[in-house]
């Protein structure tokens, strides 16, 4: 039976996406926020069941981050440089499929009967094959085929607001269930070895479910092409394309936006398991914050289409930037009571799921004013901006919690909370936050391409006819 045809969009795109499509691409969101998730809990695994200083860990996933930064630029050079004529962006995923299920593994196995010199260096090696290069290797071309994949703004904006869902149930499946389900099975280093390995499974199994769902050019299947993929354009050199992107106004605000962002994200993965063992007293309440956590998360996917239908999408992340700045301003007023935190922390998951859902959507519209104003493209270079500044950001948001803790001279071993460690917790789980979404509020409000795009695309369609 033959598909019946889609329509196009409100700016008269043809539509190329169906149900299936967005289900076998935001398999592979639920795969790299695994990652992240899993990199956002080594903090506190790494000071509470390996014993290793607060102080040193932030500092050697720091330099993780340093090295990782230039990582990103240069995959995204890689993929740019692609032969003509060949696939530029499916092939990375499949090759990553294995080293994702061995290393989700290796993480956690971190030797204990050696010194702690030896043990940093492991975390050290293992932190920076994960993120630095297998992360880096997935998530370049991944950012990438949302913009090869369909051509309409809408499209795009769903593929985001799906593929932030299917991270968030990977991240919720993190945040709620690892400290009770490695309780439950032992609470000790073996415990997390076992979580990591069944998430590893199912993480390979998602990552080759995009592969065979993923196209790298518009076209509905069943149907006639409807649009062809887009020509090979001339390859960048290397510092040609990074002053390019970072003369991209757009480009750089689209990078400030990931960067924090995923530093609320980073924060919040372990965070929050430090101010229930410390300020509520017992650590599995975490799971109870998690399960209150999916109300706004709902909500928020169910709100968010709807706000991108009427407010567009950098009106949207205004108001949900807003609404993040209340909900953390209210917190600080009585930051002890569990029910006050757990109902205002849903403001801030609430506030947090339009950026997740439209970050590949303002990283998209760069990329066309880079071919308004350079007339290149430079897909993969542009979309290592997703990428590194969702590592960094995670990063930053982890090695955070280490340094707050490592100034408050944290005792994992302590009976008693000192009013420094306290201090440190409110600030990793409040103050940085707040100050977030007050960088990310302005940067949005600076950002008016949304409003340039149908002019720009319009000179762009004069431009591609003028030359043929």
């Amino acid at each position: 039976m033959a598909k019946k045809p889609l329509g196009k969009d409100k700016l008269g795109i043809q539509k190329v996406m169906r149900m299936p499509d967005y289900l076998g691409d935001a398999a592979g969101q639920f795969s790299l926020n695994a990652i992240s998730g899993l990199v956002g809990q080594l903090t506190y695994f790494y000071t509470e069941k390996v014993g290793v200083a607060a102080g040193a860990i932030a500092t050697a996933l720091l330099i993780v981050k340093i090295l990782d930064a230039f990582t990103d630029i240069i995959m995204g050079y890689i993929v740019d440089h692609t032969a003509p004529g060949k696939e530029k962006y499916r092939p990375w995923i499949l090759r990553m499929v294995l080293p994702v299920a061995i290393m989700m593994v290796l993480m956690f196995t971190v030797p204990t009967n050696v010194s702690t010199p030896i043990q940093i260096v492991y975390m050290f090696i293992t932190n920076f094959l994960f993120t630095a290069v297998i992360y880096t290797i997935i998530c370049v071309p991944y950012q990438a085929i949302m913009v090869v994949r369909t051509n309409s703004q809408e499209e795009r904006a769903k593929m985001g607001t799906w593929r932030a869902a299917a991270g968030y149930v990977s991240g919720m499946i993190i945040a709620v269930m690892i400290i009770p389900i490695t309780n439950m099975l032992g609470g000790d280093q073996k415990a997390w070895i076992m979580f990591s390995a069944g998430l590893a499974v199912v993480s390979a199994i998602l990552l080759f479910v995009t592969y065979k769902t993923s196209k790298e050019y518009a076209v509905e299947d069943g149907q006639e092409a409807v649009a062809a993929p887009e020509p090979e354009e001339e390859s960048v050199p290397f510092g040609e394309a990074l002053k390019n992107l970072f003369h991209n106004k757009y480009w750089v605000m689209a990078l400030i936006l990931a960067v924090c962002s995923n530093i609320f994200y980073g924060l919040s993965n372990s965070s929050g398991t430090y101010y229930c063992k410390w300020i509520y007293g017992d650590d599995n309440l975490v799971g109870i914050l998690g399960g209150v956590g999916l109300i706004p998360t709902i909500l928020g996917f169910i709100v968010t289409p709807i706000l991108i239908k009427t407010l567009g999408v950098t009106k949207s992340l205004r108001v949900s930037f807003v609404i993040g700045i209340v909900g953390n301003v209210l917190r600080m007023i009585n930051p002890y009571n569990f029910v006050y935190n757990a109902v205002l922390g849903c403001f801030s998951t609430f506030a947090n799921i339009p950026m997740m859902c439209l970050l590949g959507t303002i990283t998209a519209m760069s990329i066309d004013y880079n071919e308004y104003k350079y007339g290149k493209r430079m897909v993969g270079s542009s979309q290592a901006a997703a990428s590194f500044g969702s590592k960094v950001g995670n990063g930053l948001g982890t090695s955070l919690i280490g340094w707050c803790l490592a100034i408050a001279a944290y005792d994992a071993a302590a009976t008693v909370l000192t009013p420094a460690v306290k201090q440190a917790i409110f600030t990793f789980n409040i103050y940085a936050p707040l100050a977030m979404f007050v960088i990310m509020f302005i940067v949005a409000m600076k950002f008016d391409l949304e409003k340039k795009l149908p002019g720009i695309r319009e000179e762009l369609d004069k431009r591609k006819a003028q030359n043929k």
